[in-house]
């Protein structure tokens, strides 16, 4: 299979992942500090990544890196950490329509910042295809959220939700450049998990909050390991997608994952299908389609 259908195919499996994932957590982390959730998954995962990473190097520390451990730095304090810390601290200032909306802005900050710094080509088709995908999700949330209520009155916590959107954007910029230079994904994938997760576990503590890991009990901790498989499987498969396909493409893919999460509520929950989310969905797999049409190439 060439690079670019693997790396397609790999985004698209991501988006079923992230699909299924934002279903399940409905019921993972309703009892769960969202803080500490994400710092034990993101350990734990960043663990495993190490572990795949020494076997891929054949269990050499000396060469466990090819690109500078800034890079690897930043990615986990910036996309693994800081954003993270953002996100929640702004989920509790916000609505989760409002929060859910600004998230999936992060096609627009990437396609931007992989154009700037990564001289990504990006053809009037591909900004066409985006637009419509943009459409097609204000169209799928407007039963949850109209336009209005969208740009109206940005709150404290829509202005931390758009800065954790932009930090991942940012995130994936340095990933797909690390990648770009000869960085292993597996790498890549600890560095954004590990030192991400230990960085929330810092603020954790720092917050004086260290008997929320304490606190957990055995079916919490069981709901912590289901959806640290789930996040795994996210980061495997977006990581390596995006080592063979533009970052912009691959984010933009993406944008399928709320038709996803809808489709699943109503097949397994039996929740309605209005119109206008039914509608938007369509509009969203058109956009996607011919996102995944597109070829990855750099401008110049």
């Amino acid at each position: 299979m060439k690079k670019e259908a693997l790396g397609t195919l790999l985004v698209f499996l991501t988006a079923l992942i992230s699909g299924f994932s934002i279903f399940a957590n409905k019921i993972f982390v309703a009892t769960i500090d969202p803080l500490a959730f994400t710092a034990i998954r993101a350990i734990a995962i960043g663990a495993i990544f190490f572990i795949l990473s020494l076997s891929y190097n054949h269990w050499r520390i000396k060469k466990f890196s090819t690109v500078s451990w800034k890079y690897l730095l930043s990615i986990g304090i910036i996309g693994g950490g800081i954003a993270f810390w953002l996100f929640f601290s702004g989920l509790q200032l916000t609505t989760s329509s409002r929060a859910g909306f600004i998230h999936k802005t992060l096609p627009i900050y990437v396609t931007i910042l992989a154009f700037v710094f990564l001289k990504e080509k990006i053809t009037k088709k591909q900004l066409f295809a985006l637009g419509i995908s943009i459409v097609g999700l204000i169209v799928l949330l407007y039963s949850t959220i109209t336009p209005s209520q969208l740009w109206s009155n940005p709150q404290l916590g829509d202005l931390l939700i758009l800065g954790a959107t932009i930090l991942w954007g940012v995130e994936n910029i340095l990933a797909r450049k690390a990648m770009i230079n000869g960085e292993n994904n597996f790498i890549v994938s600890f560095s954004r998990m590990f030192i991400g997760g230990l960085f929330l576990a810092g603020v954790i503590l720092i917050l004086g909050k260290a008997s929320l890991f304490l606190a957990l009990n055995s079916t919490q901790w069981l709901y912590i390991l289901i959806s640290t498989l789930i996040l795994f499987g996210y980061v495997l498969t977006y990581y390596w997608g995006i080592k063979y396909i533009n970052v912009s493409k691959g984010a933009s893919i993406l944008i399928i994952s709320p038709v996803i999460t809808l489709m699943l509520g109503i097949i397994f929950l039996g929740e309605p299908a209005p119109l206008m989310q039914v509608i938007g969905s369509v509009i969203i797999l058109i956009g996607v389609y011919f996102i995944a049409t597109v070829k990855s190439e750099f401008s110049r």
